[in-house]
């Protein structure tokens, strides 16, 4: 068995490879220079670690490889990560205080992803029998919604069967609601609000806004708040900055259309109710949304606006209400990223595989497969879910400040993804 030193000095060492993806892009990295040195990192380790590996053309897509067969049992895991972003009490590169793993990655999913691959070398050194290949797929522009990582593998790569990506929950993820980001542009009338800038990323909630202004005496004047941050899944977990500026905003008289649309139709509503797509459904809950990003630019306010519609609907539900919305008060809007929802049958041989491993190693046997407002590689190919490594009733600090995973879960994940792959490679 791999020493868990080992295997904790790994992870330790990935974080502190800063890899948000889409910075300083080149030919060389084709989704940014952090991402392509996790990635170059990752692949070091797998030759120390005597795991096979391919790289095609400068990263475009790379994977780990162990065991034969002609069919392959996939593991979607992903090097890039949100912005870490200010007001961390522990090194966001990385530390273990006490009995936890701090850092950005440490659960999203550089963590996870190093728990995948140990689980490898530990079957590999076993020479645990394999029907079916193993193979470690290292996303590296998840975090962005673009996934252009993915659509190049399955362009010109062998598709898995069916497996998992270690970024979502235990025992199981059976579905994921559908994700869709909008920018809604709001003129600016040059009479109360200057400029204005807030956020880190779209499926952030933002913990941070900065405005400038001009009050009714004619007085420029500058503002800020601060909230904190959460996964745009859950923005009920965060406090919305934005929102907190808006407030301020309207408190000092600013009347400005993007104030007045989102005191109207935003503030205050983390499920679209006041929207007019208060969806809701009884296999994955109430639609969420979450303003994300606010920057100023041209003249014009642009927000991102961040909606998680349960399963049972589509694109069309959200964007009507949304397009009347905008349009009482002259503001434009665009979707720029859509991924449907994912919906598998929970009683099917894989789900099924996965939850005998989970509570065989865990002992918990009443917790079930479930539905998550998450976005994960799942969506990405056919026959993959999410699975692990958080343990039911576990704090949610993906995408937080202190992002952690207890060093007792990380080790025992690396337990659950070896004895689940040998059983889908063996199914």
């Amino acid at each position: 068995m791999v020493e868990q030193q080992e295997f904790l000095q790994a992870v330790l060492d990935l974080i502190a490879v800063d890899s948000v993806a889409l910075v300083d892009v080149t030919p060389q990295a084709p989704y940014g220079e952090g991402p392509a040195r996790a990635l170059a990192h990752v692949l070091e380790l797998c030759r120390r670690l005597g795991i096979r590996t391919e790289c095609l053309e400068n990263g475009r897509t790379a994977w780990a490889e162990i065991g034969q067969g002609g069919e392959i049992v996939g593991v979607l895991g992903h090097l890039d990560v949100v912005p870490a972003g200010g007001g961390w009490t522990h090194d966001p590169r990385g530390e273990v205080c006490g009995d936890r793993l701090y850092g950005r990655g440490a659960v999203d999913d550089k963590g996870p992803t190093l728990a995948a691959l140990f689980a490898m070398k530990e079957l590999q050194d076993a020479g645990v029998p394999l029907k079916r290949r193993v193979r470690l797929i290292f996303g590296q522009c998840e975090e962005t919604g673009e996934w252009e990582d993915m659509e190049y593998y399955k362009a010109c790569q062998q598709l898995p069967v069916f497996g998992f990506t270690p970024d979502a929950d235990f025992p199981a993820i059976y579905g994921e609601k559908g994700i869709l980001h909008f920018d809604i542009t709001a003129p600016l009338t040059g009479k109360g609000l200057l400029s204005i800038k807030g956020g880190d990323a779209a499926n952030m909630v933002p913990d941070w806004c900065r405005c400038r202004l001009r009050t009714l005496e004619g007085e420029e004047k500058a503002l800020e708040t601060n909230g904190r941050s959460a996964h745009a899944s859950t923005p009920e977990a965060g406090e919305n900055a934005i929102t907190k500026m808006m407030a301020e905003l309207e408190s000092l008289g600013v009347r400005e259309p993007l104030v007045e649309f989102y005191q109207k139709h935003l503030s205050g509503d983390h499920c679209g109710v006041k929207l007019g797509c208060g969806l809701e459904d009884e296999q994955s809950g109430k639609l969420t949304l979450n303003a994300g990003t606010l920057r100023t630019r041209d003249g014009a306010a642009i927000m991102s606006l961040d909606v998680r519609n349960p399963v049972t609907f589509r694109r069309e539900d959200v964007e009507g209400p949304l397009r009347r919305a905008c349009e009482a008060f002259g503001l434009d809007w665009r979707c720029v990223a859509e991924q449907a929802p994912v919906y598998m049958d929970r009683n099917g041989e894989v789900i099924q595989a996965m939850l005998e491993v989970y509570r065989e190693v865990t002992g918990d046997a009443s917790s079930l497969p479930t539905v998550i407002g998450g976005g994960t590689y799942a969506r990405a190919m056919p026959g993959i879910v999410a699975f692990g490594p958080m343990k039911p009733g576990r704090a949610c600090t993906e995408h937080q400040k202190d992002e952690y995973i207890l060093l007792e879960d990380l080790f025992q994940a690396k337990d659950i993804y070896r004895r689940t792959m040998e059983k889908l490679a063996n199914l």
